[in-house]
């Protein structure tokens, strides 16, 4: 097989990787403030962080439009760092990944961070933890399993996000091109073969994954 074939699935594998690794960071810091604070509004701000899971697609792609579109204010701070748009690079295709990725993310670790007992933690503040060693030494490990299996579904969420890929980052083969927009494609093209190889591929590792997470909740 040659480099128009590995080129998608490549891509596909760097994008979901880098945006499950945001996804996991904001994921865990946001999770762990709001299973442990409580607030006015704390119902309608974890409804807005749960929304991509439920928009369409086409409609995440264009408020990522919209926000860092070169006539937004973030578009043009972007433009005038970079000197260039974000729309239709790699780095889009990143930001569209992280953003359905990301409430996975977030509802796995809080409801990880939501079951540790509030004493145990306490208890290694009394003895002068600081409050970073009782997350890493206390909070990461009671929350493992949940960490673990959201940053599995995470990972495969980004592998899988078309919509909001095609609308900001296009569909620009070694560029931005991730495979489910080459299956789109090659489905278009007629070419049935090609497009059921990267449908194999995608079925496998997305099966070997969630696989993964269902074992580590077991």
């Amino acid at each position: 097989m040659g480099t128009d074939f590995w080129s998608p699935l490549l891509l596909s594998i760097e994008v979901a990787f880098v945006a499950g690794i945001i996804a996991i960071i904001a994921g865990i810091l946001i999770g762990k403030w709001m299973a442990t604070h409580h607030f006015k509004g704390k119902l309608l701000l974890e409804t807005v962080l749960l929304l991509p899971l439920v928009l369409p697609p086409t409609v995440l792609g264009f408020l990522l439009i919209v926000i860092f579109g070169k006539n937004s204010v973030l578009g043009d701070l972007i433009y005038w760092l970079f000197d260039q748009p974000i729309m239709f690079t790699w780095w889009a295709a990143v930001i569209a990944s992280t953003v359905v990725a990301f409430p996975l993310m977030y509802q796995s670790a809080k409801t990880g961070f939501s079951t540790i007992d509030p004493d145990i933690e306490n208890a290694a503040r009394v003895d002068g933890a600081k409050e970073w060693q009782v997350f890493f030494s206390m909070s990461i490990p009671l929350a493992s399993k949940a960490l673990v299996s959201g940053s599995i579904l995470s990972f495969t969420r980004a592998l899988g996000e078309f919509g909001a890929t095609l609308m900001f980052a296009g569909n620009i083969p070694g560029k931005t091109q991730t495979t489910p927009l080459a299956i789109y494609m090659a489905l278009d093209a007629g070419n049935m073969a090609l497009a059921w190889t990267w449908v194999i591929c995608t079925i496998a590792i997305s099966f070997l994954m969630l696989l993964s997470a269902n074992f580590m909740k077991s």
